[in-house]
């Protein structure tokens, strides 16, 4: 089954927008060291108990450290009627490029784990 997939550079400078928003899939301690402003963290094996809580967006790109978790969960939401796209090479990916990663501790620097 062909996902579809985006690099973080093809992703819109300021997320989420009228019409795109970004879902993290990762862990709980894999968000709580970093993230990408403005996400919606939902892990993946939380997603089907909890898809009522998805972003109301036209485009749903998901995110997790590299790509693969993230793939499946695109494949799955795009199987259930959502219009979603991998972020291929996942938070690695998005921190490469520059993009920015916030965590909510104000005392530490956030990283990707």
């Amino acid at each position: 089954m062909h996902v579809p997939g985006a690099a973080p550079e093809e992703l819109p400078a300021e997320l989420p927008t009228a019409d795109a928003a970004l879902v993290d899939v990762r862990e709980q301690d894999e968000w709580a060291a970093g993230h990408a402003p403005g996400a919606v963290h939902i892990p993946m094996g939380e997603i089907p108990q909890r898809l009522d809580e998805l972003p109301e967006a036209d485009q749903l790109y998901v995110i997790c450290r590299s790509g693969g978790r993230s793939a499946r969960v695109t494949a799955y939401l795009n199987a259930n009627g959502w219009d979603a796209v991998n972020v291929e090479n996942g938070m690695h990916g998005w921190a490469a490029t520059g993009r920015p990663v916030v965590n909510d501790d104000p005392g530490t620097e956030a990283y990707v784990l």
